[in-house]
Order: structure tokens, then sequence, then C-alpha cells
């Protein structure tokens, strides 16, 4: 297959780029299984850019049951290099609130019994370097693209992966602030890993949509407020995955 110059995951409240121009659907058989769903192929500009629903097109699948082996390994079969993922995050410190964008720098993984690595049990096991879990130089040109598309990106950040599919408790958020998190999700992990293994450059767009558990005297989070500041937040994202497409 000829090379695709950048790849999308969409996360929670997107679930395609309408952008895409000629946008072709493409069903692969991975080694693990199925993807979430087809990987919808089309151009930005002069640059060929990938979709990829992480949760499925109609929100199927919830992160504990996402196939996330089986979606990285379809990206890498289509020709991917560079991935950028899309999380839709809560925010648990102060520059971190709901509709800011963040290109976090480090991760934190608090998950369980997910499948996090392609080694099988056959053959030597492989021990990636994963000291910086997104790619530095990725992460340089999705800032780069953010201030060419004007739009607000905060540099850096901790993103602490959970398990779910519940939110978290006061006490929980409140351990991952002492450890120093800066945004919680639920699909950070084990994503980043299993895009090092694979030697795929990645890098991550937090979307914040709400206020991490006992960080606001707010009521109940809702499904409503989410998807609203969800589409607040991402009112940009088109230009500045066409600018980091064509870089």
């Amino acid at each position: 297959m000829s090379a695709i110059d950048l790849a999308v995951i969409g996360g929670t409240g997107i679930y395609r780029l309408a952008e895409l121009n000629q946008a072709q659907a493409r069903h692969i058989d991975t080694p693990w299984g199925a993807p979430s769903g087809p990987l919808r192929v089309g151009r930005l500009g002069q640059a060929s850019v990938a979709f990829l629903a992480r949760h499925g097109e109609g929100h199927a699948l919830p992160p504990h049951r996402v196939n996330y082996r089986a979606n990285l390994h379809a990206l890498k079969q289509a020709g991917v290099r560079r991935v950028l993922a899309l999380n839709t995050v809560g925010g648990i410190t102060q520059a971190y609130g709901p509709r800011v964008l963040a290109c976090p720098d480090q991760l934190i993984d608090y998950t369980w019994g997910r499948e996090s690595t392609f080694w099988d049990g056959e053959g030597e096991p492989l021990h990636v370097d994963f000291g910086h879990p997104y790619t530095p130089a990725l992460r340089d040109r999705v800032l780069a693209a953010a201030r060419a598309a004007q739009v607000p990106v905060v540099d850096g950040g901790c993103y602490g992966a959970t398990q779910g599919p519940r939110l978290e408790t006061n006490a929980e958020i409140a351990r991952m602030r002492r450890d120093g998190c800066d945004l919680v999700g639920m699909t950070g992990m084990p994503e980043a890993g299993l895009a090092r293994e694979l030697d795929l450059e990645y890098a991550c767009l937090a979307i914040v949509a709400n206020w991490a558990a006992g960080c606001t005297d707010a009521g109940e989070i809702t499904l409503a407020e989410v998807l609203e500041n969800v589409a607040a937040a991402s009112s940009g994202l088109p230009g500045l995955i066409a600018h980091l497409a064509a870089g």
C-alpha cells in the first residue's frame, strides 16, 4: 500500500473527519483481529490522511474493550508513519480546564488487564524505550501546526490513563494529582506503548471535556456537557491537522 502521511485516531465525540476529500473506507484484517472500524483514507490538501474512530463510528466500544493492538497494527499495515491520537479527557490541574487542548509529554499508566504488547509468548520480548512516551519530534510538529493554525494548545502535561469505563473517585483523582497527573483519560494506554513497539511516531492531543472528580464544586458530569465541550475545543482541529499533515 502507498504511504499515508498522517493517521488520526478519534476519541469520544470525534467519530469522523468531515474535511477528508475523496475518502474511501479500507477494511483491514490484522493478526490481532478486527480494528474498531474501517480506516477512512482521503486527502487534506496534498497530503494523504487516514482516520480511525477508536470506539467505533457508533461508539460501541468502551475504553477497556477497544482492540488497541488491531487498531495500531491496521495503521502500520496501511503504510502509516505518523499517528495523532485525539483523546477526550478530564482536567486535574489549573491549566487544563474544560475546552482546553493540550499536547502532553508524559504518561502514567493505571490500567490493568489490557493486551499491552504485541509479544505473544514466542521469541524474545521487545523492551522498548518509553522514557518519552510521545515522540518528541512529532510533538514539536503538532505544536508548530497549532501555531500556524492559530489554535491555542497547552504544551506539556502528564496524562494519567485509568481503566474505566466508570469515572474516577475524588480520592483517585487526589492520588493522581499527587502523582503529578494533569489530565485523566481511559484510552492513552496501551495505545502509546503499542505505537512505540511498531516504531510509529505518536503524539496526543488531549481534549479536556470536564473537570475530573473533586476538582470543582459543579454537579454531576453529564454526557451532554462533555460532548458540548468536546465540540467547542475541537473547532480548530481541522486547520491544525491540515498543517500537521502537510508538514
